[in-house]
């Protein structure tokens, strides 16, 4: 364990922002000389880490795995032994020189491949959901059809009776015979005059 943790930092650090704050530094001088060593460096670098993903499950077993791998990168990084720049030129580069046509042809078929399946999952992506929106839709206005099949006419009868203003019963002006104050039918001034003179008779 300490030692899985020991190689961890020294690959982080030696291995990972030292070269990167120099790189830094070659692309701010513009230096050919520096910029290329170190673009041989990332190369070899990747390598390793795509190799360290594998080795780490299957190794890590092995007696001095981790310092092994500390080893490497320190082998990586002197100036001395120079082993990023020995590994690019020795092997890496005429391997991918040979290469590089199939490898181009297999990038671009994968990208091609690549590009025909997001749209194809896009589209599906798009019918699933348009589908889902039409079901809920159709779902929503059962629902409500039914809720309103649920009132009977009866119901609806009653509802709109409920609502409806009572006649009023008020007469209306010249519909029934005048009263008085204290409800009794008001008699004409005519019929008054002629039952007095009547009388008198």
């Amino acid at each position: 364990m300490v030692s899985w943790i020991i190689s961890r930092l020294v690959v982080l650090i030696f291995g990972t922002l030292y070269p990167a704050y120099y790189s830094y530094k070659a692309v701010k001088s513009k230096d050919i000389k520096e910029y290329v060593k170190w673009m041989m460096y990332w190369i070899i670098f990747a390598l390793f880490t795509t190799a360290e993903t594998f080795t780490d499950i299957f190794l890590c077993w092995f007696p001095f795995y981790y310092e092994l791998k500390i080893a490497f990168v320190a082998w990586l990084l002197s100036p001395y032994t120079k082993g990023s720049s020995l590994l690019y030129r020795k092997f890496v580069h005429p391997t991918l020189s040979s290469k590089e046509k199939e490898i181009d042809d297999c990038l671009v078929q994968a990208k091609d491949r690549s590009y025909d399946a997001l749209v194809h999952f896009g589209k599906r992506g798009l019918n699933v959901a348009a589908t889902a929106a039409v079901m809920a839709a159709s779902k929503g206005q059962g629902a409500l059809s039914e809720r309103l099949r649920s009132f009977s006419m009866q119901d609806l009868t009653t509802i709109r009776g409920d609502g409806a203003p009572a006649p009023s019963s008020t007469p209306t002006p010249g519909s029934g015979r005048a009263t008085g104050k204290h409800g009794q039918p008001k008699m004409s001034r005519s019929a008054s005059e002629s039952a007095s003179s009547s009388g008198t008779a």
